[in-house]
């Protein structure tokens, strides 16, 4: 598999849905397979919350594949030796792209809390002008997970002539009051670490890694199914000789405490709390009377909504209500609710039963 990794930059201020102005911004990419000669065969990618730009293979220095490497590969179920898959980096993330961490040229400071609120159509623009540079008219497939399907569904709205297909799996047109409150409480977790110093930890040499790896550990466990975790841990008690902390007792800790440890190593706590407040905003029949069916009247894509039987997070209902919607406006749609033993994690993760759906529907006419 052919596979790109590269930083682009964009000199136009890009403004942003809050009112604010990026003066350029840059995004970290990763392209898998080729492009053809009439640029037909496009599939983008987008990530979830916590994901990034490495969306298959394993990276020079990595052991760790990337977060859809089970599904987008040659003869996988987004096989790259047809497709060329484009993955990035949103803006506002910590993994190459314009956020937080970034130099700013007014400061020369990292922007730090100062990065500007950003919203999934701000990053639905930014693609927009990526297809723009790579050449691409019209995205086969635009496809995500969880804040990535969201991102595929304001795809189909924003620019109906531009996408054929569009996956939205483990996705809703907005989320609940009790997801809201949950990100909530995570943000409010990283802000009382006492190294936050008000998001600019960075310029003074800290890292609110307490906060963010108690943040991390909250969300993981919505990520999960309980039936899974049932199995997996039960209430066995951790072997004392690998405990991450010594006030562990049972295996189910010991695994929240490494997950947390992990992600606060690699994560920033102010791309945390932009993509959890990208999340909570995301809602865009608010354009339309707060109408979904007069919001989906416009796509031109095929539609497939998919939901997992275990995930409580984003159940089935989220899914249901884009369905009817799309029903009702007259769409080409297809809702299914899968097997995943994961939770809402299981979009991650590849089943035959779900590779042959998201199989089917991309090489589906358009």
């Amino acid at each position: 598999m052919k596979t790109v990794c590269k930083k682009i930059s964009f000199g136009d201020s890009l403004a942003l849905e809050s009112g604010q102005t990026l003066s350029g911004f840059e995004l970290m990419t990763e392209t898998y397979g080729e492009l053809n000669s009439d640029k037909t065969n496009a599939v983008l990618v987008c990530h979830a919350f916590s994901g990034n730009h490495h969306a298959a293979g394993t990276q020079e220095g990595e052991e760790k594949p990337g977060w859809w490497d089970e599904m987008i590969g040659d003869g996988k179920t987004i096989d790259t030796t047809k497709f060329f898959v484009v993955s990035l980096n949103n803006i506002g993330g910590c993994h190459g792209s314009s956020g937080p961490t970034t130099i700013a040229a007014e400061t020369d400071q990292p922007y730090g809390a100062n990065f500007p609120e950003v919203s999934v159509s701000d990053w639905v623009e930014t693609q927009k002008l990526l297809a723009d540079y790579l050449g691409i008219s019209c995205w086969e497939m635009v496809a995500g997970g969880s804040l990535g399907g969201m991102q595929a569904l304001q795809w189909a709205i924003s620019y109906p002539k531009r996408i054929k297909k569009a996956a939205i799996i483990a996705a809703s047109s907005k989320i609940s009051t009790q997801n809201i409150a949950l990100n909530e409480v995570a943000r409010e977790i990283i802000k009382k670490d006492e190294n936050f110093h008000n998001g600019d930890y960075l310029v003074k040499g800290a890292s609110p890694k307490n906060g963010l790896k108690a943040a991390r550990m909250l969300g993981h466990i919505t990520y999960l199914s309980e039936s899974n975790m049932s199995k997996r841990f039960g209430r066995k008690l951790q072997d004392p000789d690998n405990k991450m902390d010594a006030d562990v007792n049972y295996e189910v800790e010991n695994y929240l405490q490494y997950k947390g440890e992990q992600f606060s190593k690699t994560f920033d706590a102010n791309s945390y709390i932009l993509m959890t407040k990208a999340m909570d905003s995301f809602d865009p029949a608010k354009d339309f009377d707060n109408n979904l069916v007069k919001c989906l009247q416009s796509i031109q894509a095929k539609l497939l909504i998919a939901s997992f039987d275990s995930d409580w997070l984003f159940p089935k209902e989220y899914g249901l209500d884009i369905q009817m919607s799309a029903i009702k406006a007259g769409i080409d749609s297809t809702y299914l609710e899968l097997e995943g033993a994961y939770g809402h994690d299981s979009f991650l993760f590849y089943s035959d039963q779900y590779a042959a759906v998201l199989k089917n529907f991309l090489n589906s006419n358009g």
